[in-house]
């Protein structure tokens, strides 16, 4: 059985998500449809990237995977799909799909839009949707689409370095309001090299353990732990510790065109090593 997973920023307050499925239902008919998140802060596409390569890595080889963020960042007539890891990763050319995988991936084509049709949300999933179609009945990539050579290249957020220190950014608060920062396991352990350590956050704020559970402290305390996507996460033992200090990650009214980039749209956590 096929299966096409959703990833947005439309939420789930009218009709527009259902509509996406049962247009691709229309087409993909033995599909199982899985969402994945419909909630990413709108143009926050290092929430994005964090969000999806933490869930993609567990689904089945041949995998589609529509990522609906921010489809119209810029004027285009043709979206992407592109191969990555054996998936499939359906986007508009607005530099998710080099956020997500890393780099350039090595196969991806444009799926042209129809001349003369509305470039809303539905018409664009429907473009998507009737590639997956024919790919599912056995087409190629190459088939279905043109073969790229340039697309819109961004680089995922990735957290600053010294000699004593790393600091990262909050990408992600989830619905218990604990923090995520872009600071991966494998990242603090070869910048810590055994050395003790302390995080600080804001109202300097700081942790100098890291935990395995939320319940290796007492119940309103702080902890820090790497979670099971293996970022670090800020959090309070049945509490929110975003409220609590006043994180906040990536806010719609921070944008500024051009300078999508710059880590001061980020409240920043810094690890100090000695």
């Amino acid at each position: 059985m096929p299966i096409i997973t959703l990833t947005s920023d439309i939420g789930l307050q009218d009709y527009l998500a259902g509509a996406i499925k049962g247009l691709l239902l229309q087409h993909c008919a033995d599909a199982q449809v899985v969402d994945i998140s419909h909630h990413i802060s709108p143009f926050n596409l290092p929430q994005a990237t964090y969000i999806c390569r933490s869930a993609f890595k567990y689904f089945p080889e041949d995998t589609f995977h529509l990522v609906l963020n921010n489809l119209f960042d810029r004027k285009a007539d043709y979206l992407l799909m592109a191969r990555h890891n054996n998936q499939f990763i359906c986007c508009a050319d607005n530099g998710i799909v080099t956020m997500i995988a890393g780099e350039k991936p090595t196969q991806v084509v444009r799926l042209p839009l129809v001349a003369g049709e509305n470039k809303h949300t539905l018409n664009m999933v429907k473009v998507m949707a009737l590639a997956i179609a024919a790919m599912i009945k056995g087409a190629s990539m190459e088939q279905v689409g043109t073969p790229v050579t340039e697309l819109t290249v961004k680089n995922n957020l990735q957290p600053l370095t010294g000699e004593d220190y790393i600091e990262g950014q909050i990408i992600h608060i989830d619905n218990f309001e604990n923090v995520v920062v872009n600071i991966t396991r494998e990242q603090f352990i070869a910048q810590q090299q055994g050395r003790k350590f302390a995080i600080f956050f804001r109202r300097d704020e700081m942790i100098t353990h890291i935990s395995e559970t939320y319940a290796d402290v007492p119940e309103g305390q702080k902890l820090a732990l790497f979670n099971a996507a293996g970022y670090l996460e800020i959090a309070v033992n049945k509490g929110n510790a975003a409220g609590l200090f006043g994180l906040q990650g990536f806010r719609r009214d921070q944008l500024q065109q051009g300078v999508y980039q710059q880590l001061s749209f980020y409240q920043t956590v810094k690890i100090i090593f000695e």
